[in-house]
């Protein structure tokens, strides 16, 4: 019986061999296509995915690798439209030279944390599981590894912080492939493509870039759009010629923010924006706001933000700010489905007004207006707090830049993060206790209107092309509604005749 299993595996393996330079094959082979389960309702890659997997198997044939002799690096990189299944493609390349190269050494990154955990690697996970050589592999959030050569045959999700580029050092694989699949690509720093290509230097090395091309500048523009493009093998991806993408909520975004728009061309036709960014809130603000000290001054008031929830899937989010700091309080989440009924909300809110956080009670609370907002503000008034304000997102914007006042406060938030302090993530692996809020930050995209007034991206937006509800984003946010005047018990001082924003 073991020799039987030692033959079917023998031939397995030689079977798998015969696909190193045809990642299409290997596609189309080791997935259960047509069979009961999750593949059930498809038959194979749709035909840009084919068309890429098809070109990769030339290149690799044209290069003749010998296993020795080094040859010149396979760079590809794919701009593209959004919900094209381009990390289905990421987890096929990484199946595919893990299992037909041995002792390969892979990274993969992407441009936040929780892109990384939740979505590129978790795509990774769930096609290995599904993969005929899965068996072969060792597969958690930290790495995955030929069995028993966990050190030498191995591919690690790795974060793209600058100051994590050291994790990118060092992968070299001589006799076999070193390869890098950024994906999300514009948001990734230079420094880290610098330290990637350090890595392709002997052996077969490859990279694959895969994005959205939210920005007109930094390398991965460069590398599609600009001056390096003579170095790779580039193509720009239209959504509407893809058959994994919704169809009619492209022709919604169409109608509503013309052809030509820079939403559009980005999130549709695979272009780079005219405007700097098509993400209102840049990956790099982010990054230093996780990075920064969180400093407090006596006299900053505590803010609290509270995002409410209409009782069905969203969160009821409540977010803390003193100053520069808006970490060391952690948030609070309660679930839209228990809170239906407003006493639940009043009671917990009463609660936060009446506590102290680090010595100091909460000197002002602005309230989400949708859902039950109004009959919760309205109870607490009664109930005699007075430093509780409902905020309509819908409102006239204090400041003539924006569009209406959800606007205008993530626009505040976008200003002060360079020297704010937010949540921090775990910078390896992707193991990550605090990513909702990096996640809702860089989620919304944003447009002018025709009073060139900035209008973000209303949450039904988001969701309509499969990005979660900001809950945590606008909770923040709403910390930034009006400037707070600290209480006047609590400051040594008299406080200023007008206010400024904390």
């Amino acid at each position: 019986m073991a020799a039987v299993a030692e033959s079917t595996e023998l031939g397995l393996a030689r079977q798998i061999g015969e696909f190193y330079a045809d990642p299409l094959g290997f596609v189309k082979f080791a997935y259960p296509w047509r069979e009961p389960g999750p593949l059930e309702d498809y038959d194979g890659p749709d035909a840009w995915q084919a068309e890429v997997l098809v070109q990769i198997g030339e290149e690799v044939r044209k290069r003749k690798f010998d296993g020795h002799s080094p040859v010149s690096p396979l760079r590809m990189a794919t701009a593209s439209g959004h919900g094209i299944g381009k990390s289905a493609l990421v987890a096929w390349l990484v199946d595919w030279i893990m299992s037909t190269r041995p002792y390969a050494q892979g990274t993969v990154t992407a441009n936040t944390y929780t892109q990384l955990s939740t979505k590129t690697w978790a795509r990774v996970k769930f096609w290995t599981k599904l993969c005929i050589t899965s068996h072969w592999f060792t597969v958690n959030n930290d790495k995955m590894y030929r069995n028993g050569y966990s050190d030498s045959w191995f591919c690690t999700p790795q974060t793209c912080d600058k100051d994590n580029s050291e994790a990118f050092a060092g992968q070299h694989a001589a006799s076999s492939t070193s390869f890098y699949i950024p994906d999300e690509a514009s948001g990734i720093p230079d420094e880290t493509w610098e330290v990637m290509e350090g890595g392709l230097t002997d052996g077969e090395p490859m990279i694959f870039a895969f994005g959205n091309p939210t920005r007109n500048e930094g390398k991965f523009h460069r590398l599609v759009f600009g001056s390096e493009r003579g170095t790779w093998i580039t193509r720009s991806i239209d959504s509407r010629d893809c058959k994994m993408a919704n169809k009619e909520l492209i022709r919604e975004w169409v109608d509503l923010y013309g052809e030509d728009s820079d939403f559009v061309r980005v999130r549709v036709r695979g272009l780079p924006p005219r405007a700097s960014d098509a993400q209102f809130i840049d990956t790099e603000r982010i990054l230093q706001a996780q990075k920064n000290q969180a400093v407090v001054m006596q006299s900053d008031s505590l803010i609290v933000g509270v995002d409410m929830a209409w009782g069905g899937s969203d969160d009821n989010v409540i977010r803390f700010r003193r100053g520069n700091d808006a970490r060391s309080i952690k948030p609070i989440r309660i679930k839209g489905e228990f809170t239906r009924n407003p006493d639940v909300m009043v009671g917990r809110l009463s609660d936060v007004l009446v506590t102290e956080y680090a010595g100091k009670k909460p000197d002002w609370m602005f309230v989400d207006s949708a859902g039950i907002a109004g009959p919760v503000v309205a109870k607490l008034m009664e109930m005699g707090f007075k430093n509780v304000s409902e905020i309509n997102f819908g409102a006239d914007s204090p400041d003539a830049k924006y569009a209406n006042m959800r606007s205008f406060m993530w626009g505040r938030m976008k200003d002060w993060l360079p020297h704010g302090a937010i949540d921090s993530v775990h910078r390896g692996g992707v193991n990550c206790d605090h990513c909702q809020l990096e996640m809702d930050l860089t989620g919304p995209g944003y447009r002018l209107d025709k009073k060139v007034r900035v209008v973000l991206e209303s949450k039904d937006d988001m969701k309509k092309r499969d990005v979660d509800s900001p809950d945590d984003g606008d909770a923040l946010a709403l910390t930034f509604a009006r400037p707070v005047l600290p209480k006047r018990a609590e400051i040594s001082e008299p406080p200023p005749r007008v206010g400024t924003w904390s």
